[in-house]
């Protein structure tokens, strides 16, 4: 039997995915650029999947820019936002529990000169409001932080977040982390007071190598890449058609009969963390309910390493992602495993599980059983 619970790392195409992305790399493969009947119809794809994405949120398809995925959708919101508003100010706030994508650029913005304040989390992994209301300063440009953590699966108050900080200087932009919560939620930029929402595809069972970043049309920023001038010129280069019109199905089939997807997804994610409670010596990191993202659960399993786990797991044919704080590919982990109070003993302890719309209980069991299998086994050895 195999398992794929890496979901959060990437997720299986649909079948209608595979097909338009095929459909438009082999017949419509035209430049959108292009003059001749070829570019019209690749504009059309790119249009439509505009007005696709912006239906899913309720906003405009001009406040729509396709990338090449989070990262760059993330390093677009943070770097050039804070470039083109500097002379309002230098200071940023973030969280302790970002994703890398945002963690680096942070790190880069401060060798540029700016001062980054990263707030601290509780043991859900969430941010105190009243840290936050504290830590906004007159210069404050731009707070990031993360709609759903990647690691833990907490979900963050977003649009109280944004309350506090238009109430403190409605011209302070509010950029979100949607990466993990896209498709997973009903997000509302308007209504929530998000500014930037950066998305990406194979995070949604799309084509890798594309994503968007939403940006109010209000918001001051600069492109990340110049060149033709594709997408208003906030995003030069041949547009990945292929990748957008895939992104497009993905989107759709995610948020059509949308509350039956996540609820399926939620009574997988409560019957794992109930099933993982059984297991001796087990701690679970994420939250059963709406306390936490519906399709991740961390564990930490005192008595192994999370690598030597996760490749015995690989053995039987289950598929997950290591948690591990000594990851020197992943900086914002430790953050995160630190940040809400998991043992040191554990930190290299944690694996995660994350579903998508394929997984099954009966997956679960079987992970389980193999589980219980293997786990007295590494213990042995450990101790010995």
């Amino acid at each position: 039997m195999e398992v794929y619970f890496d979901n959060s790392a990437t997720t299986q195409v649909l079948e209608p995915v595979k097909d338009m992305v095929l459909k438009i790399m082999t017949e419509d493969y035209g430049n959108p650029s292009s003059k001749h009947k070829k570019g019209m119809e690749a504009e059309r794809y790119v249009k439509e999947a505009a007005e696709t994405i912006a239906w899913t949120l309720k906003v405009e398809p001009k406040e729509i820019v396709f990338t090449s995925g989070g990262s760059e959708s993330n390093n677009m919101a943070l770097i050039e936002t804070a470039m083109a508003n500097r002379r309002a100010g230098n200071h940023i706030i973030s969280t302790a529990i970002e994703h890398a994508s945002v963690y680096n650029p942070l790190a880069m913005l401060e060798e540029q000169g700016f001062s980054v304040t990263y707030l601290s989390v509780d043991s859900q992994g969430h941010i105190s409001l009243e840290e936050l209301e504290a830590a906004i300063r007159p210069e404050t440009i731009l707070v990031s932080i993360m709609y759903v953590n990647n690691e833990i699966g907490a979900v963050e108050p977003i649009e109280a977040i944004s309350k506090i900080i238009k109430k403190k200087n409605p011209a302070i932009i509010f950029h979100v982390d949607g990466i993990q919560a896209y498709g997973k939620f009903l997000i509302r930029p308007k209504r929530q007071g998000i500014d930037l929402l950066s998305v990406s595809s194979h995070k949604i069972h799309g084509p890798k190598g594309v994503g968007f970043l939403y940006i109010d049309q209000k918001v001051k920023i600069r492109p990340l890449i110049y060149g033709g001038g594709q997408q208003r010129g906030m995003r030069s280069g041949t547009e990945n058609v292929p990748g957008i019109a895939g992104l497009a199905v993905a989107a759709k089939i995610m948020y059509t009969d949308h509350a039956k997807k996540v609820q399926a997804l939620m009574d997988l994610k409560d019957y794992m963390i109930e099933s993982l409670k059984e297991i001796e010596g087990v701690t679970v990191n994420s939250f059963p309910g709406e306390l936490s993202a519906p399709q991740i659960v961390s564990a930490s399993f005192a008595g192994t390493r999370s690598e030597v786990l996760l490749h015995a797991l690989e053995e039987k044919g289950i598929y997950v992602s290591s948690g591990s704080a000594c990851s020197s590919n992943h900086p914002a982990v430790s953050g995160t495993l630190k940040g809400i109070g998991v043992k040191s003993e554990l930190l290299d302890s944690t694996l995660r599980f994350s579903f998508g719309i394929f997984n099954t209980k009966a997956e679960v069991d079987y992970c389980m059983d193999k589980l219980k299998e293997i786990l007295p086994v590494l213990r042995r050895y450990q101790r010995g």
